[in-house]
Parts: C-alpha cells; sequence; structure tokens
C-alpha cells in the first residue's frame, strides 16, 4: 500500500489542532529544534561524500567536522575524542562489545545487554559497589542523578543529562560517554561515543575506516549536522536559565498532585534529580492504564523508558531501588521541556486528578 506522507503529516498535524494535544515525554525524545531544522535543511541540496577528496568531497568533510567542533565546545570535550554513530544505543556497543564490565539493573538494556555483573542499588536510587563499571549520569524513568559516583567509570551514559544539566566531559573523569541527538532536539538516528585522551574503541564495523578507523560507513551528514546545531543551541537553554524554570513548573505539578493523591509515591524526590522529571506512582493503578486515560485526554507521558517493541513494561529501574512489583508497575513518567507551559501543566494534572478520582471510586 502507498503511503502518502505528507497526507501522514499534514492529518498528524490536524489531530494535534482538533485534540490540543499536550506533549509530556521529552526524556522519550525531545522535538526537533528550529536551529536543528535549519541547519539540516540548509545541507540538504549540498553534493559530496566525506571520504572523497575531490572539492565537493571536502565541503562535506568540512561540514562534519564543524559539527565536531561544536559537540567537543558544548560538551567539553576533545574533537578527536567524538566518533558519530547512529545513536547512544550504538555508541554503547561500540566501547563495551569487547570488554566485560559491570553494571546495575537501573541501566539502558543497551548497557545492560553488554554488562556481566549487576552492581547494587540503594533505595534512593544511587549504585553502589562500584568496579570495573559502567554508570549513567541520570536515569531516564526517574530522573534521579548519579553525581561525582560516576567519576572512574570506564562508560558514563549522559545522554539524559547533556543539554539538562551544566556538564562538560572533562570534569567527568570518565574513559567515555555515550550521547544521543535526539534528547538534545537533535534529528533521531545519530548519537556519539566521546573517548578521553589516550583510549580507544575497538570498531566492530568493518568497511572503510571512516571516523579514525573506528566506525566505518558514510557519516550521517544530515544527522551530524543537526547534532551539532542542537548541541549549540541546548547549552545556549542552560545559560539562559530555561530549565531552572522547568524544574519550578515539575514542583508545582507535583505539589497539586500530592493534594489530589495521598497515596502517590514520588520516586526519587529527596536527592538530585533532572529539572524535568517526575516518576510517581499510586500502587495498584497500573501505569499503563494511567497513560492510555492521559492519551485520550490529549496529553503525552510514559510508564517508563521508551521500548522499541512499543510495549508497556514493569519498571527494572525500580525494581532495583527495592520498589515492589505492584508500586513498580503502577509508576508513570512526566517529563517536561523548554517549551512546556505552566497552563499546560496545570491542566494535565486536572486531567489526572479526573482519572484518579474515578480510579479511587472504583477500589474504595
Amino acid at each position: 500500500m502507498k503511503v502518502d506522507i505528507n497526507v501522514c503529516v499534514y492529518n498528524y498535524n490536524w489531530f494535534v489542532f482538533i485534540m490540543r494535544r499536550v506533549y509530556l515525554d521529552w526524556n522519550a525524545t525531545a522535538p526537533l529544534r528550529k536551529e536543528a531544522r535549519e541547519a539540516i535543511i540548509s545541507s540538504l541540496d549540498i553534493v559530496g561524500n566525506p571520504s572523497s577528496v575531490h572539492y565537493e568531497g571536502r565541503l562535506v568533510k568540512g561540514l562534519i567536522e564543524k559539527a565536531r567542533l561544536q559537540l567537543s565546545e558544548s560538551f567539553g570535550c576533545n574533537p578527536n575524542g567524538i566518533i558519530w554513530t547512529s545513536g547512544a544505543t550504538e555508541a554503547a556497543s561500540l566501547m563495551m562489545h569487547d570488554k566485560k564490565l559491570n553494571c546495575s539493573d537501573i541501566e539502558h538494556d543497551c548497557v545492560k545487554s553488554h554488562g556481566i555483573n549487576r552492581l547494587n542499588v540503594d533505595q534512593n536510587g544511587i549504585v553502589e559497589n562500584l568496579d570495573e563499571f559502567v554508570l549513567q549520569g541520570a536515569n531516564s524513568e526517574t530522573g534521579i542523578c548519579q553525581g561525582g559516583n560516576i567519576k572512574g567509570a570506564i562508560m558514563s551514559d549522559q545522554v539524559q543529562t547533556f543539554g539538562k544539566l551544566p556538564i562538560s566531559f572533562n570534569w567527568l573523569g570518565v574513559d567515555s560517554a555515550i550521547l544521543s541527538a535526539h534528547k538534545i532536539g537533535g534529528p533521531k538516528g545519530v548519537g556519539a561515543l566521546i573517548l578521553a585522551d589516550g583510549i580507544d574503541a575497538m570498531s566492530f564495523i568493518k568497511g572503510g575506516g571512516q571516523e579514525q578507523g573506528r566506525r566505518s560507513g558514510t557519516e550521517n551528514l544530515f544527522g551530524i549536522i543537526g547534532f551539532g546545531a542542537s548541541s549549540l543551541a541546548a547549552v545556549k537553554d542552560l545559560t539562559d536559565g530555561v530549565w531552572e524554570r522547568v524544574a519550578e513548573l515539575r514542583n508545582k505539578m507535583e505539589m497539586r498532585i500530592a493534594d489530589i493523591a495521598s497515596d502517590a509515591i514520588f520516586i526519587g524526590k529527596d536527592v538530585k534529580r533532572l529539572p524535568n522529571t517526575s516518576n510517581f506512582s499510586v500502587p495498584g493503578w497500573k501505569g499503563e492504564t494511567q497513560v492510555m486515560n492521559m492519551d485520550l485526554a490529549g496529553f503525552a507521558i510514559s510508564a517508563g523508558s521508551a521500548c522499541s517493541s512499543g510495549k508497556v513494561k514493569s519498571s527494572q529501574a525500580l525494581k532495583a531501588m527495592g520498589y515492589n512489583d505492584i508500586t513498580a508497575s503502577s509508576a508513570i513518567r512526566v517529563s517536561l521541556g523548554p517549551s512546556t507551559t505552566e497552563k499546560e501543566i496545570m491542566s494535565f494534572v486536572d486531567a489526572w486528578s479526573k482519572a484518579y478520582k474515578k480510579y479511587a471510586v472504583k477500589t474504595a
């Protein structure tokens, strides 16, 4: 069956207008920034393979290196240590595929699939007994930050922290880090592995020897250009105090929900979290049911991290923190962004409150 993408986009835009949709799932993916869109559009008609030695090839190669410098400036790392990949999943695999490292159950699946031993997690979501380990900067589900705990890591997942918290790779004290463009408003399908000086990665994708022989394959020009532009814009948001306002909105939302539902449990509320993330559970009220209720009301939220299968799973992160199956399967995540307004948040609280009261009546 032939699908007209223009019709699909038109129908989606009309649906958003009619439903007055509110997007509150920024940790899954952020809307494409105008800076990234403009940078991508400006490069669409450029011809040339970056591995070619003629003028057209050198022009494209120059654009890729410009983006490398932009990311280097934004993330505080050596540009020679940046390896472009198809996303953070590939970046993690590139760094870990020939190593035996330890990790916890709060890590992303792409990390856990390579980890050999499981590290303990305390009730506040902080990882313990660190040794030859990989560790995320912040958990995508709970928003809980590991802080200085990551120092000494062989690899650190900084996908959620980059662009939301002041961060520099050179401060971290880790061998490597992974990033994803679409989490900061860049295009989907592009990421990066960042290597400290003196650290290398063994390529498992063989071919033409691109990316200094570390990752073969013709580079994703449009994705890389968008990544570079979005990284600069993301850091500007930080310096402009945008995420401080987001944190205030998140806190207002949690106060309202706590007033409505005395049985709500806010995960990680007493420790440092990402400024935009709220994970809370009403034990017994299934997270997937809440997600569906809110979706019908016009709000996009999630019940945990985004999953490739599209299925809702009981949170492994919450279970690792000691929460039982009922609490873990009843958790939802609301993640805000720079464009989220107070009106949208209060509308969400009102819609969630109506659904909660119906649930409370049924279980009374």
